[in-house]
């Protein structure tokens, strides 16, 4: 048991006061590529919007993604940026829930609609013929909606878990936002229980998401070499690269957050770093710099741009 157990109201967000001399820096590096985040899933979802070529299940499943990682950013990213520039980090403890419990969810959610999107294409590669009854715009909605409420069923039973019980003094959370894992360990009850639950919540819903992804693209692979041109199998490899480049990216990040051993918090905020900032960034660039349609749809955009300020 722990000894002081003074009921706290709020958190302390250690964060990046470990490394004074590097705030200002960290503060332009993380605001650049924060605004080019928002820029690129902007991006992504007005396009998808506004050109109807994109009305696909494929590209709202996108749209999908784009925006649930926008709010996921929403989340971690503006207040890290506020407490790099001020001494005044501290969190309430009601806020430090909300704000874990929305990370959880979204995070949860990204993870479900990767794992679609792979379903997706492997419909699309695997049963071309049936792909358009089996898939609709209606059938995506609701699988949408399914990502949601699956991530953040998950998110509210381990925000749950962490915040059941009261916290103790120190009130420092060694993190830049409310890692949950970082909080657990502030609690007035023994949290080794706690921390294995939320953590085994954690993998499994990883490593069961990802597993989906791995057996859907092990039938994508066995029908693209069944297919006798080199131009037919360089078309469905096409379809498949953008979004396995960013599961690989995306999971993998994850894994090293959570299947690496205990660490100290200085290695757990550089750990976070990845998949809290640089996953939300790349994905959107990847989406767009690798798939022909939305650079078609961009520059038909760029087009009528360009046409209006003329006229």
């Amino acid at each position: 048991m722990k000894v002081n157990q003074t009921i706290l109201k709020e958190f302390i967000l250690v964060g990046f006061s470990l490394y004074p001399h590097l705030q200002r820096f960290l503060f332009v590096a993380f605001f650049v590529l924060y605004l080019l985040t928002l820029a690129g899933n902007l991006a992504i979802l007005g396009l998808t919007w506004v050109d109807r070529s994109l009305h696909t299940p494929m590209y709202l499943f996108l749209r999908a993604l784009s925006f649930s990682e926008t709010c996921y950013t929403l989340t971690i990213i503006p207040k890290m940026l506020a407490d790099l520039l001020t001494e005044n980090r501290s969190i309430s403890v009601m806020g430090c829930g909300l704000q874990m419990y929305f990370f959880l969810g979204l995070g949860g959610t990204n993870c479900i609609i990767l794992t679609l999107m792979g379903y997706d294409r492997f419909l699309a590669i695997c049963n071309p013929l049936r792909y358009p009854l089996l898939i609709t715009n209606t059938v995506c909605g609701h699988l949408v909606i399914f990502a949601w409420l699956g991530g953040f069923l998950v998110s509210v039973t381990e925000t749950a878990l962490v915040f059941e019980g009261s916290f103790c003094n120190p009130n420092l959370i060694q993190h830049f936002f409310c890692h949950m894992l970082a909080v657990v360990r502030l609690s007035c009850l023994e949290s080794n229980l706690t921390e294995l639950i939320v953590t085994m919540i954690s993998v499994s819903g990883l490593l069961g998401t990802f597993l989906l992804i791995i057996i859907t693209y092990v039938f994508i692979l066995s029908t693209v070499f069944r297919i006798p041109s080199a131009e037919g199998k360089q078309k469905a490899f096409s379809t498949c690269a953008s979004h396995l480049t960013v599961v690989i990216i995306h999971f993998g990040f994850a894994a090293i957050a959570y299947l690496m051993p205990e660490s100290s918090g200085k290695d757990d905020m550089l750990i976070a770093i990845p998949y809290t900032v640089i996953t939300p960034f790349l994905s959107p660039l990847i989406f767009s710099l690798r798939n022909r349609d939305m650079k078609n749809a961009f520059r038909k955009l760029l087009k009528v741009v360009q046409l209006l300020l003329l006229h």
